[in-house]
């Protein structure tokens, strides 16, 4: 038999009509309540003083508390052996949901353990002593000062209609919501880049005509580089941005949605109220309608937590404690880790740029703006460029010792002036092999004359090379075989010269084991008479 719990006002309407002089029998009939209900309601009316000759007037608020204080205080069923059987394993049962196991693996466990339990009982259990199944209470967080927190979520919308080619592109949506009047701004793009946060931001300064002090978004890649409860790692870019704009960044937790409730669940009503069902070509389209949706639609319609129009609310206690808004486009910088290569270049944004040569394979830091290009290694500056174009190099003549920066600048006057310091003849030579039309495809012949001088003397190689201008000969090989064969020979000692070094151990024959050849052994053993 199924029972109905008698709500307060059945209860008064049953006194109230005892006290009127109805039969117990009738009111039970009139108000669907079984006979004996009626009859345990007015005997603990009566335990409480209440009588029908008071009448109706009796029947105070403070009487009908104490009759229904009275109500409650009535014994309750009594348990079976099954809740006591959960009673006696309470520590047990206690630890498995502590641990984070499935309330019908519990009831697996103890069936193991010899406790047969049924499940609507152990989970009757669990939820009245264990506090299964609740969450934690929730409390309302205040909306704070105006114009200082911003909310920020991104989600995905719908697809636009289809290119000259027949495809459709979907697009996703930054969603701002202003904390306390729930202002709302939509941006579409189609990624969720740090680039693209920066360019939603500043459309939304431009909408809200102002910037807020706080900016609130969850842990996207884009703006929150390594998410942490007390100290969150932010994208440098980003980062820049906000200091450059004069917001904070105060993302929320981890998988925590109520960190930022007004505007989680955004993206299901702004996809369908805003997006669905227009005709949406392109990726302005999108924006131009996002914008005047939340104007002229959701701006307008009353909001059910606050009962104001957002915009309108908006408008009259936020705007004018926005922070100014930015006058000039923000330029968004490039940062990248590139490394030096063994050539001391580093890659940024597709150009090269010299580096110093202590640098040489380590990984370094780079901002690119627009004009510069910096480096930085473990916090410190150390080396500036100018902003190249994409397939071009900046080269700092500083970075590489002259011998190298002459080759990779294909500088020939350098290596006249170097062949020059070898002496007259060798300078010459020098000029002749480079003389003519593309004089750098001669280098390596100019660095071999010099290379002869460390290697044959300065004097000797001059000489040769005043022989080979006065034959009219700049043939390098012909010159390197020139020296070769004048060079002189080291003097070889004469035959009888020669020494012959004493054996450091040799030693008598009598020392040793086994005897040697009949021309060494000693006279008597060769049985010589003497």
């Amino acid at each position: 038999m199924a029972f109905r719990e008698v709500t307060m006002l059945e209860i008064k309407e049953v006194l109230r009509r005892w006290l009127g002089g109805e039969a117990k029998k009738r009111i039970a009939r009139q108000l669907g309540v079984g006979r004996n209900t009626v009859r345990h309601y007015i005997e603990v009316a009566e335990e409480q003083g209440l009588t029908v000759q008071a009448g109706v007037a009796a029947l105070t608020d403070d009487r009908l508390t104490a009759i229904l204080a009275a109500l409650k205080t009535c014994p309750e069923r009594t348990r079976g052996e099954a809740w006591a059987s959960c009673e006696a394993q309470r520590t047990f049962i206690a630890e498995k949901l502590k641990a984070r196991l499935r309330l019908s693996k519990v009831r697996k466990l103890l069936a193991r353990r010899g406790v047969i339990v049924p499940y609507p009982t152990l989970h009757r259990f669990a939820v009245a002593e264990l506090d299964f199944g609740r969450g934690a209470p929730t409390i309302p967080v205040d909306d704070g000062e105006p114009g200082k927190e911003l909310q920020v979520d991104t989600g995905w919308m719908t697809l636009l209609e289809p290119d000259e080619h027949g495809k459709r592109r979907r697009f996703r949506a930054w969603i701002f919501t202003a904390v306390v009047s729930r202002h709302r701004f939509v941006y579409p793009t189609f990624r969720e880049t740090t680039l693209d946060a920066i360019e939603a931001c500043e459309a939304a300064w431009a909408f809200f005509c102002g910037v807020f002090g706080v900016l609130i978004p969850d842990n996207t890649k884009a703006i929150v580089q390594k998410p942490d409860p007390l100290e969150p790692l932010f994208t440098p870019a980003f980062l820049e941005y906000s200091q450059a704009r004069g917001f904070v960044i105060d993302p929320t937790r981890v998988r925590s949605p109520k960190d930022k409730g007004r505007v989680e669940r955004a993206v299901q009503p702004t996809r369908d109220d805003c997006f669905d069902g227009e005709q949406l070509r392109t990726i302005e389209d999108a924006r131009r309608r996002g914008a005047q949706w939340c104007r002229t639609e959701y701006g307008m319609r009353r909001h059910s937590v606050t009962r104001r129009l957002p915009l309108e609310h908006f408008e009259t206690e936020e705007k004018a404690h926005l922070q100014p808004a930015p006058t000039a486009p923000y330029e968004v910088p490039l940062w990248c880790d590139p490394k030096v290569h063994r050539d001391q270049h580093a890659q940024v944004a597709q150009a090269l740029y010299s580096l110093p040569r202590h640098l040489l394979g380590k990984r370094l830091r780079a901002r690119a703006d627009r004009t510069t290009v910096r480096f930085y290694d473990k916090g410190l500056l150390v080396k500036t460029h100018p902003r190249q174009p994409p397939g071009k190099r900046s080269t700092d003549p500083a970075d590489f010792p002259p011998e190298q920066l002459a080759y990779a600048k294909r500088d020939v006057a350098f290596l006249e002036r170097q062949a020059v310091a070898h002496g007259a003849s060798v300078g010459a030579l020098a000029r002749r092999i480079l003389d003519g039309p593309l004089p750098w495809t001669r280098m390596r012949r100019v660095y071999a004359l010099i290379g002869f001088c460390r290697r044959y003397g300065d004097a000797r190689v001059e000489e040769t090379c005043a022989r080979a201008l006065a034959a009219d000969m700049i043939d390098i090989h012909r010159l390197g075989r020139m020296l070769q064969s004048g060079a002189p020979q080291p003097p070889t000692p004469p035959e009888s010269s020669r020494v012959i070094p004493l054996c450091r151990y040799l030693r008598p024959s009598k020392q040793y084991a086994l005897p040697f050849a009949d021309r060494e052994r000693e006279p008597h053993e060769k049985g010589d008479p003497s």
